[in-house]
Parts: C-alpha cells; sequence; structure tokens
C-alpha cells in the first residue's frame, strides 16, 4: 500500500494510491498518517477500507503532494553507511553505525522548493532511504525483531551543507539542520509491498547528469541491524524516521566538488518508492 497526503503545506489530506495510480481520500479513517495512525492498525483499516470500495477519489490535478508522515518526532540519521560513500569522503568504514540526529522541522514534499542557506558555499545532495517506525521499539532482540516495528518506506533527500557540518562544529547538526533540508516522499510505502530494503536501487541527478546510482545491497549496516541497535540507545516511536545512508556520488566526493546553486534541479528515486524533484533557491 502507498499512502500520502496531499494539500497545500498544513492543510494536507490523507490518501492512498492505489495499483492502477488512482489517489482515494482516506479522510473518513484518519485525519492525518502519523504516529497514531501507524500505531492503533491504521494500515489494516486503510487496506479494509480500499477493499470495500468506500473511499472517494481525488482529483490530485494542481494538489501538492506533502511529506507522508506529518510531524515525526524524530529524523535519525545514519552516516558513512555505504562502502563507496565513506571511501570517496577519505573516511574508514565505521565499526558501529555513526548516528546523528536531524531536526524535524527540516521535512518538507517531495517536490517542494529547498533553500539553500545564507552564507553557503557547500550545499550537496544525498538520497537515501527512509525508515519509518510504526510500533513503539525500545531495547529490540536483534534484527528479526526490528521487522515488526517498521511500517514501510520512503525516499529521502538528505540535503547536507558541508562547510557547515565539517568545519564549524566538531557534530554534524548545523550541516544537516536547515530548513527545508529534508524532503520526504511521495509516499509511504509499507513493507509488504517493498519485500526486501536490501534489494533497492537508488538514483541521483543534478541538472540532468546522473550523479548517484548505488544500491542498498551496499550498506554496511543493513536497515534491521540498524533499528535494532538504534532501539538500544533511544524509544524509537510511531512515526519516527530514520535516514539509512547515502551512496557514492556526493558533490563532496566528486572532482571539482559542484556544490548546488540557486536553480539547480536535483532528481531522485528508488526502486518502488517513486522519485523527487527539487529545485534550490536562496534563502
Amino acid at each position: 500500500m502507498k499512502l500520502l497526503r496531499l494539500g497545500a503545506p498544513g492543510e494536507e489530506r490523507p490518501a492512498v494510491r492505489t495499483d492502477e495510480g488512482r489517489l482515494l481520500d482516506l479522510s473518513s479513517v484518519t485525519p492525518d498518517i502519523d504516529g497514531v495512525f501507524l500505531a492503533s492498525g491504521g494500515v489494516d483499516r486503510a487496506r479494509a477500507a480500499v477493499a470495500a470500495g468506500r473511499l472517494p477519489e481525488l482529483d490530485a490535478d494542481g494538489l501538492r503532494i506533502g511529506a507522508p508522515v506529518t510531524r515525526p518526532g524524530k529524523v535519525i540519521c545514519v552516516g558513512l553507511n555505504y562502502r563507496d560513500h565513506a571511501a570517496e569522503t577519505g573516511a574508514a568504514i565505521p565499526p558501529r553505525p555513526v548516528v546523528f540526529m536531524k531536526d524535524p522541522g527540516t521535512v518538507v514534499g517531495p517536490y517542494d522548493e529547498v533553500l539553500i542557506p545564507r552564507g553557503s558555499v557547500k550545499t550537496d545532495w544525498e538520497v537515501e532511504l527512509a525508515v519509518v517506525i510504526g510500533q513503539r521499539a525500545r531495547y529490540l532482540d536483534g534484527p528479526r525483531a526490528a521487522r515488526d516495528v517498521i511500517a514501510g518506506y520512503a525516499i529521502s533527500h538528505d540535503v547536507s551543507e558541508r562547510e557547515f557540518q565539517l568545519e564549524y562544529s566538531s557534530q554534524w547538526d548545523l550541516g544537516k539542520s536547515c530548513e527545508t533540508f529534508n524532503p520526504l516522499g511521495p509516499w509511504l510505502v509499507t513493507t509488504d509491498e517493498v519485500g526486501d530494503p536490501q534489494n533497492l536501487g537508488l538514483h541521483l541527478s543534478v541538472n540532468g547528469e546522473k550523479r548517484q546510482n548505488g544500491h542498498t545491497g551496499d550498506m554496511i549496516f543493513p536497515v534491521d541491524h540498524l533499528v535494532a541497535y538504534l532501539s538500544q540507545y533511544m524509544v524509537l516511536q510511531p512515526g519516527d524516521v530514520i535516514n539509512t545512508g547515502t551512496p557514492a556520488g556526493v558533490a563532496l566526493g566528486l572532482p571539482g566538488n559542484p556544490f548546488l546553486r540557486p536553480g539547480d534541479t536535483v532528481e531522485l528515486s528508488v526502486d518502488g518508492l517513486g522519485s523527487q524533484r527539487q529545485t534550490f533557491a536562496q534563502a
């Protein structure tokens, strides 16, 4: 099942995208797609409503697509989780996941404008697989248990400002938490439809030029391991988002470091999860 939210910022309504591409209004089942919906069997209720044929169809013309989950409590990020990306940045393969937090307020829609921060000269791109938590999780007993707490997956664009991230502080938060720095979506795809999260291609281009072409099978720490690992150090709540890392091909690792400028357009996709497109502007 593909769950999404349609409408202007702050006015989104929940919807389902069918296999035929129709959009069905989910407002009679839930007021929004959030942690409460995910933790209370909302996906099963939505599936039953679709099967019963009782959801009205939406006319999507002119409707903005918002982030598929509203108000995530946490956006947890994993850095250097692909061997080729670690190599291109000159970093050693980490023995344990590199974990940092990103301001949840950075989450925007998949086609929203992204703002280059004032004073930025090193704004960079990162296509990532996002994990959305569906059940409260603490001290999970290994990777197998992690599968039961995952609601689904989405495309995440972990936009980063490298000077802020690497030169202004010993922590990464300054370069990761600028406004609009986490487009998410276009939809949340449930686990049953995705299948194996370690068998997905990730792709990103800038102004039509291919920059990233990776595969989740190349993760150092796979999805189930990450979820179980994080649950040992923090309580994962329904609606939380985990960004699982990016493959090689970021501007930081390319010759000439072709960082983003106002007017640049970035397009990204993950197999089975749809695609995003953003144009960058000056804050």
